[in-house]
């Protein structure tokens, strides 16, 4: 067939059924001249960083087990690695469309491609050496890839695996591949034209087609339990071999997530800026439930779930902050069963992980914070799961499990120290390491540590509590004071010391610690952890001196400079992107700084910071976002600042009010309730709250309960071009010491 031709003809058919589906106009919320929600959706934002990981366009359902991304370098990479079957830790399974059939001794076919286009629920890509257009619609544990073959002519189709174990039945592919800590994951697969001929190797499966063949559908279920799981997974989700069918499905279980929040106002921009976060928010954490039984890789065994989802794959250092609560908000009970799942790792493993994936707990980062995620979902309603257990298993993880960063080992002579001195001892510059388990790459990041044991037994004290176990309730909530113990008051700042309680000197707050500060701190200096003490605000504005000097310590590390020219800067801090001054934007632990004003009397302030921000960072384009996103932790800081506030401590159920991006906001909060904001005269230069209702009576205050919004409660903003600086000045949010107080 002539090539030309054979391109009109896919791309018309392809395209205009692309389109059309795309330009479906139905009745769901939040669409916007013909527009609904997942039509916003822009996968390629951020597909290019700044300076670490860049975002990837990822064609999926919320929370499912598929989940596909383009197998390439980058996003400027001119090769596809072949046509992967599930990303991110799920296998490495590749389809590989072939005309020749000398390609199948390549480990994977390096593929030239163009035409690309993604939305969450399909894939179109031209594969150009092959002459082969790709067109790709995901379920939740199964998918379809449609291949039109563009040329008459041999047509081979290879599944390539790296490690398990492939074979044929009656023209259908099963098998399983090995993946990390001897976990299999299991496919099966069929076709819309059955094989003429199947030859197994080592590592693939290829199979040929009769030459007048003109396309072939791939039909494919993924499972952690079994091949003929996978099977029945493709029978209960996929009847045929219809991609048009299937991505159109897609598009709907998109717009109902994503309908979850509706807007109105706001640019075009803006709205694709917002929509594609709230859909990066649910690539975490996966379902893995598969016909009420789910395999799990804390213990190996297949169990059932008992009418609660067991779901895996999270990075609670990133989203603790915004991702979890964000869920709490807006899908309750998913949110719920996520947190049963954590109670479950601990019961089938022994510990509480922190970063737990599909072939167990990675053991990243620092910090317990799965007790955060616990306790944030029970003091806002959720239930559902054992408490008591999760306070076993949390206790049991803190007290007994190494406090140093990336390593899962029993407790050493530094958390020894830690239990009898209430800080993580630092080493001075130059000064060899003592202890054998820490992390060469990481070191010990010792302020780090420090503030997050304090928030973590804070949450844990919080629950010790609510079961009436006053013994640990005070001894936990003593510790969650332990952040004291490195402040100095000669310069406001959280510094490190030595293992005889003497300050690490001399000291530069921008400079040291080595690789990412890690020495001390961890991928961020010491302005960012000044500020690190988000469960007791309270207290950290009497460390610094008062409301005066706190506001100036804001105030300054806006507006003081890097220190040294960028490159200098971000070969050591490169994790610290997104600069304004010396606050990063691109990095989590700085995510709640810009709400601080809200504590001292200046909410004013965190209007113009967060609106100044969210234009200044996260745009529609290529680069717009600004650090690495880690799966919807940095999405979920956009989704809710655009909406107008902030969970600025996980565990305490209430929200700081900052400045909303669209006139109104429609959040559905479950059992028929929706919580709405309204501001009026909202624009790009209005920016400001001049005057506040809720439920109908005047608002002072830059806070609101996690119960207005969760009973359906409407905030009304009035917003103006200058700053009210009276405005909000009826009570500052809550925090611990208030709490307890």
């Amino acid at each position: 067939m002539n090539f030309n031709r054979f391109i009109s003809i896919v791309f018309l058919a392809g395209f205009v059924s692309f389109f059309s589906c795309n330009q479906q106009s139905g009745t769901t919320p939040g669409k916007s001249m013909g527009k609904s929600p997942v039509d916003y959706v822009n996968p390629y934002i951020g597909n290019i960083s700044h300076m670490l990981v860049a975002t990837s366009p990822v064609v999926h359902l919320p929370n499912s087990m598929v989940r596909m991304s383009p197998s390439r370098s980058d996003y400027t990479g001119d090769i596809l690695a072949g046509l992967p079957l599930a990303q991110r830790r799920m296998g490495s399974f590749a389809l590989c469309p072939m005309t020749d059939k000398t390609m199948q001794m390549q480990v994977k076919p390096a593929y030239y491609y163009d035409l690309e286009k993604v939305t969450p629920y399909r894939y179109f890509v031209f594969l150009t050496d092959v002459d082969v257009q790709v067109d790709f619609a995901p379920s939740h544990q199964s998918a379809l890839y449609k291949l039109n073959y563009g040329q008459d002519g041999d047509k081979y189709l290879a599944l390539k695996i790296n490690s398990g174990e492939l074979k044929e039945e009656n023209g259908a592919i099963s098998g399983y591949e090995t993946i990390a800590n001897g976990i299999k994951v299991y496919v099966y697969m069929d076709f819309s034209q059955k094989p003429e001929n199947v030859e197994i190797s080592e590592k693939s499966a290829l199979m040929t087609f009769n030459k007048s063949v003109g396309s072939v559908t791939a039909r494919y279920g993924i499972s952690f339990i079994d091949a003929a799981q996978a099977q029945k997974n493709i029978q209960r989700e996929i009847k045929d071999f219809d991609v048009d069918k299937l991505a159109a499905t897609g598009r709907e279980v998109w717009n109902e997530a994503l309908g979850k929040i509706q807007i109105e106002g706001g640019t075009e921009n803006e709205k694709t800026v917002f929509y594609t976060s709230l859909y990066r928010t649910y690539i975490r954490m996966i379902k893995l439930s598969e016909d009420d039984r789910y395999f799990s890789a804390f213990d190996k065994q297949v169990h059932n779930d008992d009418g609660s989802a067991f779901y895996t794959d999270d990075g609670i250092w990133d989203t603790y902050l915004a991702a979890h609560p964000l869920g709490v908000l807006i899908n309750p009970k998913v949110e719920a069963d996520k947190v049963n799942s954590y109670i479950r790792m601990y019961e089938q493993s022994g510990w509480i992980p922190t970063f737990p994936g599909t072939t167990g707990d990675n053991h990243v980062m620092n910090g317990n914070h799965a007790v955060a995620i616990i306790w944030d979902a029970y003091i806002k309603g959720l239930r559902g799961f054992n408490l008591e257990t999760a306070f076993e298993g949390c206790k049991k993880s803190i007290m007994e499990e190494t406090m140093i960063p990336w390593r899962k080992a029993p407790l050493t002579e530094l958390d020894l120290f830690f239990q009898k001195n209430g800080y993580f001892p630092a080493l001075h510059p130059g000064e060899p390491e003592t202890c054998p388990v820490v992390n060469p790459g990481e070191m010990r990041q010792t302020v780090a540590v420090t503030q997050a044991a304090s928030f973590d037994d804070w949450c844990l004290a919080q629950i010790a509590k609510e079961l009436g176990k006053t013994d640990d309730y005070a001894f936990f909530s003593k510790r969650s004071y332990n952040y004291r113990n490195l402040f100095n008051p000669a310069t406001g700042f959280f510094h490190p010391k030595d293992k005889n309680g003497k300050f690490i000197e001399p000291f530069d707050y921008i400079f040291s610690g080595g690789q990412g500060a890690r020495d001390y701190y961890d991928e961020n200096n010491g302005w960012t952890y000044r500020w690190g003490v988000q469960h007791n605000i309270a207290d950290l504005i009497s460390l610094m001196g008062g409301t005066e000097k706190f506001i100036a310590g804001l105030d300054e590390m806006f507006i003081t400079p890097l220190g040294t020219s960028r490159w200098v800067f971000y070969r050591q801090l490169p994790d610290q992107t997104g600069n304004v001054g010396q606050f990063s934007m691109a990095n989590e632990p700085s995510f709640h700084i810009p709400y601080l004003y809200n504590y001292v009397g200046q909410p004013w302030k965190t209007q113009k910071r967060v609106r100044t921000l969210l234009k200044q960072w996260y745009r529609n384009d290529l680069m717009g976002v600004p650090g690495d996103e880690d799966g919807g932790g940095m999405s979920a800081f956009v989704v809710f600042s655009a909406m107008g506030f902030y969970p600025v401590t996980p565990g305490i159920p209430a929200y700081n009010i900052g400045s909303p991006l669209f006139s109104r906001i429609k959040v559905d909060v479950g059992e028929g309730k929706y919580f709405e904001i309204e501001a009026v005269n909202c624009s790009e230069d209005n920016k400001y709250i001049q005057s506040a209702t809720l439920d109908g009576k005047e608002w002072n205050k830059p806070w609101f309960t996690h119960d207005i919004a969760k009973n359906g409660g409407k905030l009304v903003l009035v917003m103006g071009n200058k700053a009210n600086k009276s405005w909000g000045l009826g009570g500052v949010p809550p925090s611990a010491e208030q709490s307890s107080n």
